[in-house]
This record gives C-alpha cells, structure tokens and sequence, in this order.
C-alpha cells in the first residue's frame, strides 16, 4: 500500500497559510499510516514462519466416541458366566446281610453207628450295615461303614451222630425152635462133631433134622 502527502498539482500555486497546514496533517496521517501497516505486516510475517501447534493428546474415550457410528451404540462385552458350583450333600443309608449258620456235629449212643438225625435246624441270622453315602449333583461319590449290628443272630445247626454198636445178626435155620446157625455143617456142641458150626442144646426139630442132631429122633436134638 502506497501513502502520499497532498501536495499541490505542479504548476498551481499554493495559498501560503492554508497549504502548510493540509501537508503537516497529510504527513502526520501517512506516518500513522505507514507504522500500521508496519505492524499488520510484522504480525503476519511471524504467523507465516511460526509453526502449528501441535494438537492435544485425544482421550481414548474421546477417540471412540469420534469413531463410533453415529445413531449405533457401542455394543457391550458379553459377560463371564460362572460355572454352577455342584451340590454335595451327605446322607446315612443302612443294608442288611445275611450271616451264615453253622453246622455242629454231636455224637449220639443211643442211634445206631453209622446213623444220622438233625436235632436243630439252622437258621441265617441278619446283619444290619449303616453306610455314609457322599451325592454330587444327585449320584453316589463314594461310601464309608460307619456302624455294624447283628440284628438277628442265627440259629447253629446240630446234627446226631450215632454210634452204638449192634450185635450181628444170627441166621438160624427155620427146621428147629430154637437157633440153629445156617452152616454147611452144624453139630452138638461138646459132641464128638468136627462142625464147623455147633450149637448148645436142646434144641427142637420143628422141621427136617438137616444136620443130624437128634439122633434118637424123639424131636428134641443135642439133649
């Protein structure tokens, strides 16, 4: 910008008194004029060469909320869900078991050797067990005794034995009363006979005389 003082055309003479004034004033504005755009000219000269400021730090919350769609909220991270703690629980339960009898053996005199006879039967007795049982979730983890009881005790089976001895049995021959052994010879005892049978008598022939026993054939033999 270009600033002159008023002076008067060339060729037109001024008016002495008047003329002073208007070049004081014209020269005195100039200069006003001329430092303003001095200054004006300074001042953008130091915005030109200054460097920009650098801009603050944005917030992570400001740089989200920059980012996000517009009209869309941020959507939220799921939630952890926790597991479901199992329940555990503790209870009595009782079982029963059966005990076996046992079996005795008696000798018995009076039955004949060789025989048997049950005097008491045998009976099972009844154990009562008490277990605690540990449930997760509803289903059996493990069980411990705690307590064990004879509810009913058995009943021990006794058993006979015989064992009285018994005389054999004679066989006498049906042909006379009294007992005449079966032998493929009999004859009188203390006789002159070689038996190997004999017997003591008298004895009656009831029958046949087989052995010749009676020898004055009166029925009754060895007399």
């Amino acid at each position: 910008m270009t600033y002159s003082s008023q002076l008067p055309p060339a060729g037109r003479p001024a008016r002495r008194g008047q003329n002073t004034a208007a070049y004081v004033i014209g020269a005195v504005v100039g200069g006003m004029l001329l430092c303003v755009g001095g200054v004006a000219m300074f001042a953008g000269l130091g915005s030109v060469m200054s460097p920009p400021a650098a801009s603050p730090a944005a917030h992570p919350a400001a740089m989200a909320r920059s980012t996000a769609t517009p009209g869309v909220s941020p959507s939220a991270a799921p939630a952890a869900v926790a597991s479901p703690t199992p329940a555990e629980e503790t209870k009595l339960v009782t079982a029963t078991q059966p005990i076996p009898y046992q079996v005795q053996r008696v000798n018995d005199s009076s039955l004949a050797k060789g025989t048997t006879r049950v005097r008491t039967a045998g009976v099972n007795g009844v154990k009562t067990l008490t277990y605690q049982v540990t449930l997760v979730d509803g289903v059996e983890t493990g069980r411990s005794l705690v307590k064990e009881e004879v509810t009913k005790a058995p009943v021990t089976k006794v058993i006979l034995v015989g064992t009285k001895q018994t005389a054999p049995t004679r066989k006498c021959d049906p042909n006379y009363s009294g007992c005449v052994p079966i032998a493929s010879d009999v004859d009188c005892a203390g006789g002159s006979g070689n038996g190997p049978a004999y017997v003591q008598g008298p004895v009656r022939v009831i029958g046949r005389d087989i052995y010749g026993l009676d020898n004055d054939h009166d029925g009754i033999a060895c007399e």
